[in-house]
C-alpha cells in the first residue's frame, strides 16, 4: 500500500528545480570560462593549428624544390664542390 506523500513530492519538485538551475550556472561559468581564454589566446597572436600546417607544408615544399634545383646544378658541373676548392 503506497501514499502520494505531499511533501516528498515537493522535495522532489524542488530537488530537480535545483539540479537545473546548478546545470545551468555550470554551463554560464564554462562559456564565460572559454570567452576569457580565448581573449587571452588572441592577446598572444597564437598561430591556428591549421595556419600553420599550411604554412609547413608550402615550405617543406619549396624547401625540395630547392634541393632539387641544387642536386641538378651540382650535377651541371654549375655549383663548385667543396672539393674543387682544396685545389
Amino acid at each position: 500500500m503506497q501514499t502520494r506523500n505531499p511533501f516528498l513530492d515537493e522535495l522532489a519538485k524542488t530537488m530537480e528545480g535545483a539540479a537545473s538551475i546548478a546545470q545551468a550556472a555550470t554551463e554560464e561559468a564554462r562559456a564565460a570560462m572559454r570567452a576569457q581564454a580565448d581573449r587571452w589566446v588572441a592577446e598572444l597572436d597564437l598561430v591556428r593549428r591549421d595556419e600553420f600546417d599550411a604554412l609547413r607544408d608550402r615550405l617543406t615544399a619549396e624547401i625540395d624544390a630547392l634541393k632539387a634545383e641544387i642536386a641538378k646544378l651540382t650535377l651541371a658541373g654549375d655549383i663548385a664542390r667543396p672539393s674543387d676548392d682544396a685545389g
